[in-house]
């Protein structure tokens, strides 16, 4: 059950990114107009979830030192958030599927260092090398060939991916992973909503049923990537993560016709090996 919860969650997260892409190439329709309504819909379909399944959220769960690590996590997660659908707005798909798997490469060095459980040498390293391999496949004349809003989103990644991890998993030790996506989600919603709600009036009636999917998949991605940080933890998850932006790029080709690259399509099959290798070598 650990292998497919990560897997499923990839897809999810897969098809909503491909429904992104093309919310955003509406006209009228730019990331400030998405992000400003977009969290409010996945609020109110993680409070659905949230209503059916009844999990524990009590004030005692916010005793102690948990509330700031609510909030660290929060600001980390608005900072993401905000960086990507800028990137997404201006780049490839594509690029930024395959983009997203370079803060693995910190992701899984800190976790093994502040974290025990997650020192598994038979996951950690074809997670390396599958991180590894992206980069390659990124390496054009001595540099990452990426577009600007990809490369700040890298480095927003790079410094925040880290700490978002390891704060979401210190969090999901004492809290339901629908508790801790409904505050999450129900805050970024409150900010996002805010800042860019007016942006939002004049989205397009035809990207209405779009944006209700995608936000629908993307909550259902959230939640069972948080269950795969309970059940398995932070390395395992962000190896079996890694399936999605091969199903991203691939996406990205057929659906949205954008140009398939020798190099990323032996990267992605390095990834799979990974995947298969730390799943037969480190799985629990």
């Amino acid at each position: 059950m650990s292998f497919f919860i990560p897997l499923l969650s990839a897809i999810f997260q897969a098809g909503s990114l491909t429904l992104d892409k093309i919310i955003l190439s509406f006209r009228r329709m730019g990331w400030r107009e998405y992000v400003g309504v977009s969290f409010p819909l996945s609020f109110l379909v993680v409070f659905a979830l949230f209503l059916i399944v009844r999990p524990p959220l009590t004030l005692a769960l916010f005793s102690g030192g948990l509330v700031w690590l609510l909030v660290a996590s929060i600001l980390l997660a608005a900072g993401s958030n905000l960086f990507f659908y800028y990137a997404l707005d201006r780049d490839r798909l594509a690029e930024l599927g395959i983009a997203g798997l370079l803060n693995r490469i910190p992701i899984i060095l800190f976790s093994s260092i502040f974290f025990a459980d997650e020192r598994r040498f038979g996951i950690l390293i074809p997670a390396l090398i599958a991180s590894t391999a992206i980069i390659w496949s990124h390496w054009e004349r001595h540099h990452l060939k990426m577009a600007r809003g990809t490369i700040i989103f890298i480095l927003w990644s790079f410094l925040a991916g880290p700490l978002l991890a390891m704060t979401s998993k210190s969090i999901l030790i004492v809290m339901h992973p629908i508790s801790y996506d409904l505050i999450r989600t129900g805050t970024l919603a409150v900010i996002f909503g805010l800042a860019f709600f007016r942006h939002a009036r004049s989205i397009p009636r035809a990207a209405v049923p779009l944006l209700l999917a995608t936000n629908t998949l993307t909550s259902l991605s959230n939640i069972l990537f948080f269950f795969s940080y309970q059940l398995s933890g932070i390395v395992y998850t962000s190896l079996l993560f890694s399936f999605e932006p091969l199903l991203v790029h691939f996406s990205a080709v057929f659906f949205l016709k954008e140009r398939l690259h020798w190099k990323k399509s032996i990267a992605f099959a390095v990834v799979l090996l990974s995947i298969l290798a730390a799943q037969f070598y480190g799985a629990r």
